[in-house]
């Protein structure tokens, strides 16, 4: 209820992205009045004080399951409750790894006499079929041909996901994939939830001689995977939560994420203990500031195993919770001195409130923010549940992302200042005690024109 009032009062005239001017009268007192708000958040944010926690967080690694995780996450829940947060650590299981068992390929009867590899998420099955060749595997390279058949797969151009769904839509009965050109070895491939299906991997040399074969003889593959399974591992999520006033409570809640767990290779400086500390930078300004709107500042585990930690939270919530989140802000990157500018992404490329207001606040307290399309982050679950939600990252990334060298010597306190002043604003936007009765209050936010940008990752 009370996310789709303020998205209609936005699109009923105060839309930001719309280009309608205010009216007259009024626009360049609700600037001032912006500005003035505004600076009740911003000025109280300091960019050292999340360059001293991105220090004490990227010490050590923070993958996933591990006690470089965990004690992330201890300091983390404590920040939140010295800042007076009732906080909570939520645990979850994900996969942690993969025992890949052991696969094996059979062709006319003979054992295959190279290494073969299982795919990461590979069932336990073997299937005996005609083996036939669909190139890259996309859409367009893919017929009627494979039902039933083995599916010989070159690597490259397309995701692992797809290519194994474009032979499953056709009723492939299991994958050979081989390496793409200019590489090596056969230690690569993974496959997805509802992708049952047996598949395994070769090397190049191996996959062409394959190719070559089939163009002179039919080839029967057995292809065989036994004893697979995941290693299961426990991560955690940190919510921290602040009711408004009880006399000003109007129902909604505002939500600003970011993940705690790093790769295993680094320790995650920019990713992304960057956006952690801008989350307890927010969280620290906005402790005694008045809201009419519950604040949610959550950190998120295993997003680098795949989203599992944003995902559990997104889809424990209640569908009345999803209905009064007005809009979640997830912060990924946000501190790399060798990254690009600043945009916000969201999953389907379409501007939402959250952009609309991070756009705006931009325009007031730096500059204005172009939008993109991206999944790859915590956004994503909280789109798919229905609730406005953005990416706000820096684009394209350093060179140093997912290494060693995401280290504290790369961050630079300019962008953590840039990017905590404007989200900050934006958030108090929301929040602030006199919204989200923006039709009976001269409150709104001016109207700001921001475009999209379609610069990779």
């Amino acid at each position: 209820m009370y996310r789709k009032t303020l998205t209609a009062i936005l699109a009923a005239g105060l839309a930001l992205s719309s280009g309608i001017p205010a009216e007259a009268g009024n626009h360049a007192s609700n600037e001032q009045s912006d500005h003035a708000l505004d600076n009740k958040v911003i000025k109280k944010i300091d960019s050292e004080n999340m360059y001293q926690h991105i220090e004490v967080l990227s010490q050590q690694p923070r993958e996933a399951g591990t006690d470089g995780e965990w004690q992330g996450v201890q300091y983390i829940k404590e920040q939140f409750e010295s800042f007076g947060y009732k906080t909570e650590i939520q645990p979850f299981e994900f996969n942690k790894g993969f025992k890949r068992g052991t696969p094996s390929i059979i062709l006319n009867g003979n054992d295959f006499a190279g290494d073969v590899h299982t795919f990461t998420g590979s069932i336990n099955a073997e299937v005996e079929a005609p083996l036939v060749y669909v190139g890259l595997a996309s859409e367009g390279e893919v017929g009627d041909e494979v039902a039933g058949k083995i599916a010989l797969i070159e690597r490259g151009e397309i995701s692992f996901y797809d290519k194994i769904q474009n032979v499953l839509d056709k009723g492939a009965a299991g994958v050979i994939m081989f390496n793409r050109e200019g590489t090596t070895g056969n230690q690569f491939g993974g496959i997805y939830e509802g992708q049952d299906i047996p598949a395994v991997a070769v090397t190049r040399e191996a996959g062409l001689e394959l190719v070559d074969r089939l163009a002179t003889e039919e080839v029967i593959a057995t292809v065989s995977v036994e004893g697979a399974s995941y290693i299961k591992g426990t991560s955690h999520n940190v919510i921290a939560k602040k009711k408004p006033h009880p006399n000003k409570d109007n129902g909604q809640i505002v939500m600003v994420g970011a993940h705690h767990d790093s790769v295993s290779v680094g320790p995650g400086a920019n990713d992304d203990a960057s956006g952690v500390a801008a989350v307890l930078e927010l969280a620290r300004v906005m402790a005694n500031t008045p809201t009419d709107t519950e604040l949610r500042f959550a950190t998120y585990g295993a997003e680098e195993k795949g989203l599992v930690g944003s995902y559990d939270y997104a889809y424990s919530l209640s569908d009345e919770e999803v209905q009064n989140i007005v809009g979640h802000f997830q912060l990924d990157m946000v501190g790399s001195r060798d990254a690009g500018e600043l945009i916000m992404f969201t999953p389907n490329g379409e501007k939402n409130l959250v952009t609309d207001y991070g756009a705006a606040a931009g325009a007031r307290v730096s500059e204005t923010v172009p939008y993109g399309q991206l999944g790859r982050s915590d956004h994503v679950p909280f789109y798919e549940r229905g609730i406005p939600a953005a990416l706000f990252i820096h684009a394209p990334l350093e060179p140093w992302y997912h290494g060693p060298e995401d280290t504290i010597d790369k961050i630079s306190k300019e962008k953590l200042q840039d990017v905590g002043e404007i989200v900050g604003a934006a958030v108090y936007q929301i929040a602030r005690p006199d919204t989200p009765a923006l039709e009976h209050a001269n409150v709104a936010p001016g109207t700001v024109e921001y475009d999209f940008d379609d610069r990779p990752l």
